[in-house]
This record gives C-alpha cells, sequence and structure tokens, in this order.
C-alpha cells in the first residue's frame, strides 16, 4: 500500500516506522521533521489511504481547512471527544467522507515500544469490514492486527481510558496502594462500557484491548501524559504548570470536559470522569476519595 500520515507527533513517527515496514509512507507535519517520508501536505494527499494522527481538539479546524476528497480512505489514530460540538471524532470526520471509508485505530500501543518494534495488538474497527482488512494488513508482524465493527465503542474506549489514566496517576501520586488502583482501573472500566453502551457500543470492545488492554497500559506507566497528569495534580501542581512540564498534548484533560457534559445531558452516571472533572478545576484530590468512597453505588 501506499499511506500517506497526517501528523508527525511521537504517535505519527511511531506509525510512519511501523507501516513503513510493508508499505511506501509519506508523512506530513506542520513543522518539518527528519523522517525519510517526510514531505507536503499536497503530497500525502495524493496518496488515496490516509492515517489522521493529529490532537484531537485540532481535528475538527484542520478538517475546515482541508477538507479530504471523498475517495479518501482514513484510519483515524487520535483518541478523544471534541470539546466544542462534544462529537466523538468519527462523527466528525464523516462530515467529510462516507462512513464506509473511515476506520479507527485503537488498542495498547505506546509510541516509545512501537518505534523499538517490540510486540504489541492493536484493533482496526471500521463499519467497511474490507477495509478493516485492509488497513490491518498493513501492519508489521510485531503489531498484530485484529478487526472489529464497533467504531463508537473504539472511539469511546480510547478516548475514556485517558481520563481514568489521570485518576490513576493521581491514586499512585497520593501512595493509595495497589488495591486502590487496581479497583480503581476496574470501576473505571464497568464506567467506560456504561458510557459507552449508551451510545451502542459493544461489551466485548470493552473487555478487550481497546478497551481494558489500552487502559490497563495508560493507566499504569509514567510513559504515560495523561497518567503524568494525575501525578503531577497529586502533587499539588497547578494544571497549567503540569501541562507546561509535559511539553505535549495530553487529551484526557480535554476529554474529561467533553464526558462530563455529555454525560449530565444524557443523564448517564459517570463518577470517576466527575471527580477527575472537579479536580481538573481545583478540587482537593483527598477530598474525591472521600467522596468516591462514600457513594451508594
Amino acid at each position: 500500500m501506499k499511506i500517506g500520515i497526517i501528523g508527525a507527533g511521537q504517535w505519527g513517527s511511531a506509525l510512519d516506522f511501523a507501516l513503513s515496514q510493508k508499505n511506501e509512507v509519506l508523512i506530513t507535519s506542520r513543522h518539518y521533521h527528519d523522517l525519510p517520508g517526510f514531505t507536503t501536505l499536497e503530497k500525502v494527499l495524493e496518496c488515496e489511504y490516509l492515517v489522521l494522527v493529529l490532537p484531537a481538539q485540532v481535528i475538527r479546524p484542520w478538517l475546515a481547512e482541508h477538507p479530504l476528497a471523498k475517495h479518501h480512505k482514513v484510519l483515524l489514530a487520535s483518541k478523544g471527544i471534541d470539546i466544542q460540538t462534544g462529537k466523538f471524532l468519527n462523527q466528525i470526520l464523516e462530515e467529510y467522507v462516507p462512513s464506509q471509508h473511515l476506520a479507527v485505530l485503537s488498542g495498547p500501543s505506546f509510541a516509545k515500544e512501537v518505534r523499538k518494534g517490540l510486540p504489541t495488538a492493536v484493533v482496526v474497527s471500521s463499519h467497511n469490514e474490507d477495509l478493516a482488512k485492509r488497513y490491518a494488513e498493513a501492519f508489521p508482524n510485531f503489531m498484530k492486527a485484529y478487526t472489529s465493527d464497533d467504531v463508537i465503542g473504539a472511539e469511546i474506549a480510547g478516548a475514556y481510558k485517558n481520563v481514568i489514566a489521570i485518576a490513576s496517576g493521581i491514586s499512585d501520586g497520593l501512595q493509595l496502594g495497589n488495591n486502590a488502583r487496581a479497583a480503581l482501573l476496574a470501576r473505571g472500566l464497568v464506567e467506560m462500557d456504561r458510557f459507552g453502551k449508551f451510545f451502542g457500543a459493544k461489551d466485548e470492545t470493552f473487555l478487550g484491548l481497546s478497551g481494558a488492554g489500552d487502559l490497563f497500559l495508560t493507566a499504569s506507566s509514567t510513559l504515560s501524559r495523561n497518567y503524568r497528569v494525575g501525578l503531577g495534580l497529586a502533587s499539588g501542581k497547578a494544571l497549567k504548570e503540569i501541562l507546561t512540564q509535559l511539553g505535549e498534548v495530553a487529551e484526557g484533560v480535554y476529554t474529561a470536559q467533553a464526558i462530563y457534559a455529555i454525560a449530565h445531558e444524557h443523564g448517564i452516571y459517570t463518577p470517576i470522569a466527575n471527580e477527575v472533572y472537579a479536580i481538573l478545576h481545583g478540587k482537593d484530590p483527598r477530598q474525591s476519595i472521600t467522596d468516591l468512597l462514600e457513594r451508594k453505588e
């Protein structure tokens, strides 16, 4: 395949390395990156098969400025919810390309480990089974790629796990112990599933690589930007200071805001996400722990 990647940050560069093992890959970004296939956006858009790896909050304005052609096939490798509209990213993309031309990438995949060629497994989800298989076959042997038709489940799992990862970082930063982290992740998985099922997602998505797999990874390692945000909040640092030191986008910060708004609009019970949202807006993390423990449900 000839594949064009839009976005050359850590994850985009890692996907460039991975997909280049079996395919011809072009990659572009706002700023120059010293990558073999780096070129202009115009050249990348000549590819029929694209991989979109932009920050979630950038995708909607980027598409408005650079509308894709109807023939383009897109693998969405970004994770998050647009906070301006409350829309999932696939919903935004479907305004520009047919849903049958869209796939979503999910699963446990730290960019640093992918660049080293370390083994993992991912999921390509699409309403178009042939497209899902086409993209899955493009991945190298060290990345086992499964396929699924649960696009909304993959979207929600990929976004929600970043919020639970912030909560996990707070728990570990407060030195609450292994029991607390395990309980938090288990209840976080239930919460993700409850939120997802409201929008028609499947239980098995949250029990698999897209949900549990990515959650366990992101919520337990300092390689995770969102987990590091939680550690910083637990130490009493201001959010602005944490994000400045991070130097990268932590999507969970925005996703917590989106989930909070969506859950309140539809009456979905999301206690952990609600507390993360409150902590991001100044609530004492220890008070959040007390409030979570005193819940009746």
